[in-house]
């Protein structure tokens, strides 16, 4: 009998555990596709801005507004502005 109570409590936790383990699993591998894609997104834009002189002017002056904001600290800012200017 006891055998019986603690089967019947011990399968449903690991089921349930299996489950939130799995859509874990889950998450992730949408989150990797999603960030794989926002990358593809991040070097076709990158490639535009370089061949156009405006959009790269565009794309510096957000990145000052951002600084001057508060919303960016200046290591973040060089960083963004390095980034944008090497490619």
């Amino acid at each position: 009998m006891e055998k019986i109570i603690f089967f019947g409590l011990v399968i449903p936790i690991f089921l349930f555990v299996l489950y939130l383990g799995g859509r874990a699993i889950m998450t992730g591998f949408s989150a990797k596709s999603s960030n794989a894609s926002e990358s593809e997104i991040d070097t076709n834009n990158s490639e535009n801005i370089t061949n156009n002189p405006e959009r790269l002017t565009e794309e510096l002056d957000k990145l000052n507004e951002l600084l001057k904001s508060g919303a960016l600290t200046q290591e973040e800012f060089e960083k963004a502005k390095k980034k944008i200017l090497d490619n």
